[in-house]
């Protein structure tokens, strides 16, 4: 099964603190990119959160997000007098270069980040409570990846349903417009009332019908279409063999094009590059 690397997740808890949730957004990407935001009391957490990432993930831009809703009520506020004194030790530094300083509201004292504080929680509880729920939403994230890359599979192999479609038809075509060509050449060879030598005659028709052969980039779409098949059906990582096979499949369709000489061989040849283009599109999504 592939996945595609794509995808959305959020998950929430409640604890006896407050409440933790947890959005996980994931993008295409060449590697495997991390973005974690966490809040200031959970940094400990970093460390473990990527390592599931890496454990869990190979590929893909991915913007994790933590948020804790600290729940206060009916709890007694404390004060760290430490970082207070801190605070207003600085303050006062200030307050010596202006010739007259504003006196110092101690409500804005208490509004300082970390002065006030509620009954303090067990941060080891809490950090494990995150990262259980994160490898939740892990989980949630790649669940969401596997049924994207189910459902681009499935509009890939239809694709290639059509490119077999175009090879096959293409193939039986080819013999009745060198026929044509061949007849065309002829005709016009009549019209100028030239002589020309049979066997000159014959070579060049031989020369063109070489030229013109494309039996050997149909059999290599065949080839490349079986393969794509292959890994589709393998599984895995396989977004970066995905992107070099509808390289060469586009390589062949464009030489099919270059040897096109009848307006079939080439609205054949513009259908496969737009069917390839589409593949190539999709296949960027693919982890």
């Amino acid at each position: 099964m592939i996945h595609s690397m794509t995808a959305f997740a959020r998950v929430e808890q409640a604890t006896a603190h407050g409440t933790l949730s947890w959005e996980l957004r994931s993008v295409n990407h060449r590697y495997l990119e991390p973005h974690l935001r966490l809040p200031d009391a959970f940094r400990d957490l970093e460390g473990s959160a990527r390592e599931a990432l890496r454990q869990g993930l190979s590929r893909g831009k991915v913007e994790c997000t933590l948020r804790f809703a600290e729940d206060s009520a009916g709890k007694p506020l404390q004060v760290d007098r430490e970082r207070a004194a801190q605070l207003i030790a600085a303050a006062e530094s200030v307050a010596s270069l202006i010739k007259q300083p504003a006196p110092l509201n101690p409500l804005e004292v208490l509004g300082w980040p970390g002065v006030l504080v509620a009954d303090a929680a067990d941060p080891q509880a809490l950090n494990k409570a995150a990262l259980t729920l994160f490898k939740q939403a892990l989980n949630e994230l790649k669940s969401g990846r596997s049924r994207e890359g189910t459902e681009l599979a499935k509009l890939l192999n239809e694709r290639l349903d059509s490119i077999l479609e175009e090879v096959t038809a293409l193939r039986e075509l080819v013999p009745q417009m060198l026929a044509t060509q061949r007849q065309k050449i002829l005709e016009r060879c009549s019209e100028m009332q030239t002589e020309l030598d049979p066997q000159r005659l014959e070579q060049e028709l031989v020369m063109l019908a070489q030229k013109s052969d494309v039996a050997e980039e149909l059999d290599r779409l065949s080839t490349h279409v079986s393969e794509v098949r292959r890994v589709l059906g393998a599984g895995g990582a396989a977004g970066r063999r995905l992107d070099f096979l509808m390289q060469e499949l586009n390589r062949e369709a464009n030489t099919l094009g270059s040897k096109a000489f009848d307006t079939r061989s080439t609205q054949a040849a513009v259908n496969l590059k737009v069917l390839i283009e589409q593949m190539r599109e999709q296949v960027q999504n693919i982890e």
